[in-house]
């Protein structure tokens, strides 16, 4: 997650995200290095708006907050649909017992 970090705050800062800068920013914070992981991360931003890439971040986690309050929806109109044939099949049950007296 530090290396995202990284390549975050050199972003905000207006620097070039490449694999000495984010090995910079990592050393300066005490973190050891995985050459690996820095080439990868490089790699993986190569051509990414970051800019866009955090805007479109920031909106997932309220859409993902609303879905559960979706979800709880249908199950709620799933009861009321079974209370009301449950009612319909009493009214109907009353109904024929009286035309058999």
């Amino acid at each position: 997650m530090e290396y995202v970090y990284a390549a975050m705050l050199l972003h905000k800062a207006g620097q070039k995200v490449d694999e000495a800068s984010v090995k910079k920013v990592l050393e300066a914070a005490g973190v050891t290095v995985d050459e690996a992981k820095v080439k990868a991360l490089v790699a993986a931003l190569d051509g990414v708006d970051i800019e866009e890439a955090v805007k479109s971040a920031a909106v997932a986690p309220v859409a993902a907050a609303a879905a559960p309050a979706a979800e709880g929806k249908p199950e709620a109109k799933k009861e009321e649909k079974a209370e009301e044939k449950k009612e319909n099949d009493e009214a109907a049950a009353a109904g024929l017992g009286a035309l058999f007296g």
